[in-house]
């Protein structure tokens, strides 16, 4: 069957506070976007779980208007990827997706364009966190979201986000009244692990990894095993894996294309131009401020904390007073060296060392106006 046609979107939106969606009511309201076209929301919040959870439900609410769906159904259809925790000088906000079919054009694109794509798993059970159970449902997910996008091609998907389970007190206890084990019980841990198989999941699927290579005794254990295009958070809100899946297709007619890099380390802003450059950004070094307004919106994976130093200088994330927050140090770090090169600090930024690039990296997608 010939995939049809379709038109993504991208819109990117400032925050003043975590109940901040006047920019997605102003979007509907004006009818410049239609509620039914919107496939994913991802968020750079501030604040803990609870403030993430306060926005995505204050998006539940506006969106469940306009579809005259509850907020659950909502929350079932849309995957809402809040990533919180801001540091340094992270700018909250939130970027939307949309996507919707239309006619063949009458004269093509003379090359491919955005596409996304979007999948669920099944809901998880808390002992199949961490397991090869979560790594192949997460790539059998994510391999629909590629196909539902309209890409054939691997090379063509540059950012797989996934929003995956977190541990929590109540999925324990779920466990223990089952007699099932855990891959922890420590919250963090197993919450971490859940976190290392879906990136696992992503590299399966995208065939940076074998099955062969796969097992439970490696999440988390064989940091070679890794994926250079996936980012991966985890939510206590999530009980199954939520997927989006960026890329290009010749099928999509977008005004934008999607490209990804790998900083070797947080001060390789090459890899920066890399991913401009792979978007089709033909980039100077500096940017220009033209160069510069084309850049829709960035998504950097942070790795410092995955390390102890940079270029053989030890840092101290790991030792000094604020060792507790080295995600949120980390992150900061990765959003101010990429915003000196972009020009803008409201940048998506998530920390996560669990399968997510080489030790110390940080992988980077860059979208681009055409």
């Amino acid at each position: 069957m010939t995939q049809a046609w379709m038109d993504t979107g991208v819109y990117r939106l400032p925050m003043s506070a975590p109940d901040d969606v006047r920019g997605l009511k102003q979007l509907l309201a004006s009818q410049q976007i239609a509620a039914e076209d919107i496939v994913a929301i991802i968020a750079q919040t501030e604040g803990t779980g609870y403030a993430r959870g306060y926005t995505a439900l204050c998006m539940q609410l506006v969106l469940a208007e306009y579809l005259n769906l509850t907020p659950q159904d909502v929350f079932d259809r849309i995957p809402l990827m809040m990533i919180g925790l801001c540091g340094g000088l992270m700018s909250p906000h939130y970027t939307i997706f949309t996507r919707r079919a239309v006619e063949a054009p009458a004269t093509p694109p003379t090359e491919k364009r955005l596409a996304v794509g979007v999948e669920n798993t099944r809901v998880l059970l808390p002992e199949e966190y961490g397991t090869l159970t979560q790594i192949k449902l997460v790539a059998e997910a994510v391999e629909k979201a590629i196909a539902q996008a309209g890409i054939t091609d691997l090379e063509d998907v540059h950012c797989v986000e996934v929003k995956c389970p977190a541990m929590t007190p109540a999925r324990l206890q779920d466990a223990a009244s089952r007699h099932q084990s855990v891959v922890s019980t420590n919250l963090g841990a197993a919450s971490s692990f859940s976190k290392g198989a879906s990136a696992l999941g992503i590299a399966f699927a995208m065939k940076e990894v074998t099955l062969e290579q796969l097992s439970d005794a490696v999440v988390n254990k064989n940091h070679d095993l890794y994926t250079n295009k996936g980012s991966v958070s985890a939510g206590g809100e999530q009980s199954a894996c939520r997927i989006l899946v960026m890329g290009n297709s010749d099928r999509s007619i977008s005004p934008y294309r999607v490209g990804h890099g790998v900083m070797q380390d947080q001060l390789d802003v090459t890899g920066v131009y890399e991913a401009l450059t792979s978007a089709g950004l033909d980039s100077s070094m500096p940017l220009t401020a033209d160069q510069q307004r084309q850049i829709v919106q960035m998504f950097v994976n942070c790795g410092a904390d995955a390390v102890s130093a940079v270029r053989d200088r030890r840092h101290t994330i790991h030792s000094d007073f604020l060792s507790g927050y080295a995600g949120i140090v980390a992150k900061a770090v990765a959003n101010a060296v990429v915003a000196s090169v972009v020009g803008d600090p409201m940048i998506l930024a998530s920390a996560g060392n669990e399968h997510q690039g080489d030790r110390g990296s940080n992988l980077v997608a860059a979208i681009i106006t055409r």
